[in-house]
């Protein structure tokens, strides 16, 4: 099989990724997000393994590569906290800098800067996830990630090393991160172009994390996904007419800060400024 792939996340009708190519170095994650979706087609995810024989594969595959833009990574992150002793994905970094490929980084962890010294000599940009400015909050949601203050540090280095940053502000969930004014200033204040907005998507295996981290939220979700929601291949979505909400309260503050704007699988392309996953930012130089 494959190490890269056509990125084409469940045949979504709701994708609007430019073309691309994606690899995940690991197999699954220990950031152990209550909300996450791979979760739920991955077996043992949150036991983080490397993929087996890695670097040899992509030796072999980097050689056919010409200039396409290779996303790292969409099942997993390329940073779990095992990175750090055995460098995987910098090894990885290290292949594909040579290649002449883009390449898009989507992590949620401050040890993406480890790398910025490759990263600012290739072709590259980073999409860092930043759920929530509070960093109580992000501890319950994503217990084993850095804290949000962390990741904006992080953010802040990597932009004043040349390496352009988009942030997904993703999951939004109702009564829990709704407002999100705080983190978009902090954002725009740090020299942050982009963000990416979406709605927290229920399956069943994150449902019933989030049921039991935090049971209240919970039941005044449940209405709201399970009887006026609608189903959307494998996930329950919010209905339409609040995810709209959401996300043009979002795009209105992004606006607000000078940001460019764009929703992920959501349907609403319309209130989009700019390509949706912020690759459109590489090579568009620093402001």
């Amino acid at each position: 099989m494959a190490l890269l792939t056509k990125f084409d996340p469940w045949s979504s009708k709701f994708c609007t990724c430019p073309p691309k190519l994606t690899f995940n170095p690991y197999t699954g994650c220990d950031h152990k997000c209550l909300y996450c979706y791979a979760s739920s087609y991955i077996p043992r995810f949150f036991n983080c393994r490397p993929k087996k024989d890695l670097i040899s594969k992509l030796r072999r595959e980097a050689l056919r590569l010409k200039g396409e833009l290779i996303s790292i990574s969409n099942s997993s992150d390329p940073y779990p906290n095992v990175e750090a002793e055995i460098g995987l994905t910098r090894q990885c970094l290290l292949i594909l800098s040579r290649s002449r490929c883009k390449i898009q980084i989507i992590t949620k962890s401050t040890l993406v800067v480890r790398d910025s010294d490759l990263l600012k000599h290739a072709q590259s940009m980073v999409a860092m996830t930043v759920t929530t400015s509070d960093d109580n909050l992000s501890k319950v949601l994503e217990p084993g990630a850095p804290p949000s203050s962390e990741r904006l540090k992080a953010i802040a280095k990597l932009i004043d090393e040349g390496i352009p940053v988009s942030v997904r502000v993703d999951p939004i969930i109702p009564y829990l991160n709704e407002d999100q004014q705080q983190l978009i200033k902090e954002l725009a204040s740090i020299g942050v172009r982009h963000i990416t907005g979406s709605t927290y998507k229920v399956r069943p295996d994150s449902w019933q994390r989030i049921s039991l981290a935090m049971p209240k939220l919970a039941e005044r979700l449940r209405p709201l996904y399970f009887r006026m929601g609608e189903k959307v291949g494998k996930c329950r979505y919010l209905p339409m007419g609040l995810r709209l909400k959401l996300m043009e309260d979002l795009a209105a503050l992004a606006k607000m800060h000078g940001l460019k704007f764009a929703v992920c699988r959501e349907g609403f392309t319309h209130i989009n400024n700019a390509v949706c996953d912020g690759s459109w930012l590489i090579g568009a130089g620093i402001a």
